[in-house]
């Protein structure tokens, strides 16, 4: 029984441990994605119309 614990609080250490990595992956994802947007917006063409005063 004393092994089954053991395992148990090492598979919960473990699994804290990959929820961390995923959630510092996803902040990266984000990150990424928010500079992928600016940029993107930044090199579109200007289109000239209403904004023109």
């Amino acid at each position: 029984m004393i092994r089954m614990n053991d395992r148990v609080e090492q598979m919960a250490v473990l699994m804290q441990d990959q929820q961390r990595r995923l959630e510092a992956l996803n902040a990266r994802v984000i990150r990424l994605e928010t500079v992928l947007e600016l940029t993107l917006r930044r090199d579109l063409p200007r289109i000239s119309g209403a904004d023109d005063s």
